[in-house]
């Protein structure tokens, strides 16, 4: 009975009632291994001993908590918009001042605090566009196909719920790169949409290979309806760089079994490896000629959480269709009203990255110094950590070429293997969890992206400050020794 006579009524939503697609989505890059970096951080404010002083958070690529300083022409903008009134400071540079009113003049009421279009502000579309052609050789980009988003997650939500449809056989089938950044798997179990899991090859710095596309297609077909072909580039978690070659044959494969292709190129800014290049999925489809640049259905992202700016807080980003059927892009724009818009403080960030200074404005040398010194920063701990890793026994690393994580290979003894089992733990999970207990450091199990059956990895980001790194990737190799004399 419970309290003033009422007797017990059942919740309405209880676990047995709720959407059960929910209860299928996972987040590996926040799940129960950052749970306990955070009980760990807190147990240590209130004065618990511990084998270490700190945790080293190493599971997300979020640079500005890895200390990273922002950029100070976009924080410049950012706020000259926030408060006004900094129009009238000479501290601020002429340029960033231009650029704020020309913003503010296209806001609603000149204050970011007024809602925007929903696609998104209309002149930082057209300045997006603008970025597109110039970055693609003067390929055209027509502003009525880009849309601002919270980011590329939000982008690539909205084109998967436009994508899945069906029942049984017929339900949407969507292949997705093994390993994958889990945003992925967790939207399409959300939708209910069937994963198609195509494994990238490891033993080839994780190239992508058309004869696995192939093959998983073709299993597919069997039990479902695949629509959707995902492509991560530079990838995450895997930091490989995809050749040109490859682009190619992967938009060939998509024409040839009509597929709508989504590129996520996010780290497109992040190239480090000697002889890299980025190649976007558009550029490299409209240099193959009209029979491809004319059919094959493509929606390509891009965000200001990754690359030099590393700005994840604002939550800014947009996306880029390109021959999608207009009635459907219709659809695409009632869609994406019903959240009325993006943040205006991050479509403000965007636009001063995709319109940025140019030679002879007063902020350009102090920008390209700020953004080749990141950059340059990145590519040093990215040899650093390949080098540290495979100098290490039990582990193999591939050469991180672009992102911002490597994501190496680790032995791991069968009675590890045999204890994990033990505690209900997938074997990495174990060990990473291990790691986490006795030396402080916080990374994500593979299992967490997805692998190949029989092998172990661990994603981390290469974000910390060198000095933090160099201290991560000694106290992580240790522990792995020590990990290796203990269960051997």
């Amino acid at each position: 009975m419970a309290e003033n006579g009422l007797g017990w009524r059942e919740k309405v939503l209880s676990l047995d009632s709720m959407n059960p697609c929910i209860k299928k989505v996972e987040y590996a890059v926040r799940g129960p291994i950052v749970t306990r970096a955070v009980q760990l951080e807190k147990e240590l404010k209130e004065g618990a001993k511990k084998p270490f002083t700190e945790v080293i958070r190493a599971n997300i690529g979020d640079a500005h908590a890895m200390g990273q300083k922002p950029i100070t022409f976009l924080r410049q903008v950012c706020a000259l918009c926030m408060y006004p009134e900094l129009l009238n400071d000479p501290s601020f540079p002429k340029d960033a001042k231009e650029k704020a009113r020309k913003l503010l003049e296209g806001c609603g009421g000149q204050s970011i605090g007024a809602y925007s279009a929903s696609p998104g502000i209309d002149c930082i579309r057209q300045h997006v566009a603008s970025f597109i052609e110039r970055r693609d050789g003067g390929i055209p980009s027509n502003p009525d196909n880009i849309f601002l988003s919270t980011g590329a997650s939000d982008g690539i939500v909205t084109i998967l719920k436009l994508l899945v449809s069906g029942e049984g056989h017929s339900r949407t089938g969507v292949l997705i790169p093994i390993p994958q950044y889990p945003l992925y798997s967790a939207a399409l179990a959300e939708l209910n949409a069937v994963q198609v899991n195509y494994y990238l090859d490891e033993e080839n710095c994780w190239a992508l290979d058309v004869g696995e596309l192939r093959r998983a297609l073709h299993e597919a077909r069997r039990h479902c309806q695949p629509r959707a072909l995902c492509l991560i580039n530079p990838g995450n978690p895997t930091g490989q760089v995809q050749s040109r070659k490859c682009i190619e044959d992967v938009i060939h494969f998509a024409w040839e079994e009509h597929l709508f292709l989504l590129a996520d190129e996010v780290y497109q800014d992040n190239i480090y490896a000697k002889g890299s290049q980025f190649h976007s999925f558009k550029k490299v489809l409209f240099e193959m000629g009209p029979k491809y640049s004319g059919t094959v259905e493509l929606a390509s992202f891009y965000s200001i959480s990754k690359g030099f700016m590393g700005e994840c807080g604002f939550r800014g980003g947009y996306m880029e269709v390109v021959n999608m059927d207009p009635g459907v892009q219709q659809q695409l724009s009632k869609l994406v009203s019903v959240r009325l818009c993006p943040p205006v403080t991050g479509q403000i960030v965007l636009d001063a990255v995709v319109n940025r200074p140019e030679p002879g404005d007063l902020s350009y040398q102090q920008f390209e110094q700020e953004k080749k010194a990141v950059l340059a920063a990145l590519a040093e701990k990215a040899r650093l950590t390949e080098e540290t890793l495979n100098r290490a026994p039990g582990f193999r690393c591939n050469p991180v070429q672009g992102a911002m994580y490597a994501f190496p290979r680790i032995q791991l003894p069968p009675r590890a293997v045999e204890a994990a089992k033990a505690q209900g733990q997938a074997p990495d999970m174990f060990f990473c969890l291990r790691l986490l207990e006795e030396t402080g450091i916080c990374v994500v199990p593979g299992s967490g992206f997805g692998q190949k059956e029989g092998t172990f990895h661990f994603r981390m980001t290469i974000l910390p400050p060198l000095e933090k790194l160099q201290i991560l990737l000694q106290k992580l190799t240790q522990f792995h020794a020590k990990f290796l004399r203990e269960y051997s």
